[in-house]
């Protein structure tokens, strides 16, 4: 058996606003830019390392290993730290990620912590000398990505919290297949839990499914049952987040490969993206108004447009995927820091991102990654 472990990333306290890398000086600015002139909105929150699946690409059969529930981030201090990125840093989007969330009992009021605080954080900045008050539109948005087990137990009482949205990890409908991938005979109840986020109003309900050899001939099979349910089905390229470290660019299966195995069935017209910060390129499936997108994060890199930032389940900013230094904001809070010192230490994190994959290396090939020493459930999706 394989020992995996969580990863010791490099880890900073408060950072002096003026020691940027290479000395160049950081804008002034509130907003969370880096040197490279993105500025992230996306604030993407893990709160837990622990699933109830086991899918192969993720963790091993054992699982990885759980953060103690004293370093954990509270509800309270999950609260905090959107409030501070809404009002005091231009995030605008917000998404819990695990792991699985629903593996916290407490996420209910995870959700309505981050509802409160995140409408809190609009009202000061609608009061503010220069600021108009927002509008329905400029509601900050709360999803969460899942895989649904036991969502449908839930999903009323996580409304009722705050949650919009919910994107659920599913990357096959044939029930071996299923079984096979993630270790565990639980398809019927994952299809459970997306019929109730459905009929809770949580519209449109994105299906994640990560593109791997073995799923590739069930493609057209999950597009049809997205396309039959309502759902927004995006295909991801596998990247080297496994816990195994098994991953090789030999495996990767690519966007054009998808494309070719879609096309036998449907017609695809090219719709481009939602946004320029959208991962996903869409397609329309036989005119519409169905789409079908692909986040060709390996093979189609778009680090050039990315607007995420990272908080772990310990509460350690990360600025990108695949680098390994991390900003400790949970003992910034629990030290008694203020706001404004949480703010200007995620900001000097959110300055030092690397160019693309963890990376500053402009020869750096396009579809090559920096060694990161998390994985995907250990950093949070």
């Amino acid at each position: 058996m394989t020992a995996v472990t969580l990863g010791i990333p490099s880890v900073r306290g408060v950072p002096r606003r003026a020691a940027t890398p290479a000395g160049k000086p950081r804008p002034d600015t509130p907003l969370l830019v880096d040197r490279y002139g993105r500025v992230a909105r996306d604030l993407r929150v893990s709160i837990t390392t622990a699933c109830s699946l086991r899918c192969t690409y993720c963790m091993p059969a054992e699982g990885l290993p759980l953060v103690p529930r004293d370093e954990l981030m509270t509800p309270e201090e999950i609260g905090r730290l959107v409030g501070i990125g809404v009002r005091d840093l231009g995030i605008r989007d917000i998404r819990f990620t695990g792991g699985e969330p629903l593996m916290r009992r407490d996420l209910e009021q995870i959700i309505g912590a981050a509802r409160a605080a995140a409408d809190d954080g609009m009202a000061a900045l609608a009061l503010g000398p220069t600021s108009s008050a927002p509008t329905s539109n400029e509601r900050v948005r709360i999803a969460m990505t899942s895989n649904a087990l036991g969502l449908d137990k839930r999903v009323d009482a996580l409304v009722a919290a705050g949650l919009d949205r919910v994107n659920v990890s599913l990357d096959t409908v044939d029930r071996e297949a299923f079984a096979t991938l993630t270790r565990r005979d639980r398809l019927d109840d994952v299809l459970k839990g997306i019929r109730a986020a459905l009929a809770a109003g949580l519209a449109p309900v994105k299906i994640n499914a990560v593109l791997l050899p073995e799923t590739l001939e069930g493609a057209a099979e999950l597009l049809a049952w997205a396309v039959e349910h309502g759902c927004n089905l995006r295909f991801i390229e596998e990247m080297p987040l496994d816990a195994d470290g098994q991953w090789t660019r030999d495996d990767v299966v690519s966007a054009a490969d998808l494309l070719g195995v879609l096309e036998s069935r449907f017609r695809l017209t090219p719709a481009g993206r939602e946004d320029p910060s959208a991962p996903a390129e869409e397609w329309l499936v036989d005119d519409g108004p169905a789409t079908v997108g692909i986040i060709a994060s390996v093979t189609r890199s778009f680090c050039g447009a990315c607007d995420r930032t990272r908080l772990t389940a310990e509460g350690t900013v990360r600025s990108c995927l695949f680098g390994n230094e991390e900003t400790d904001l949970k003992a910034l809070l629990r030290a008694g820091a203020t706001d404004d010192e949480v703010g200007d230490a995620w900001r000097s994190a959110m300055w030092a991102k690397p160019r693309a994959h963890g990376s500053d290396a402009v020869e750096l090939a396009a579809d090559a990654f920096a060694e990161t020493q998390r994985s995907m459930g250990a950093i949070g999706g």
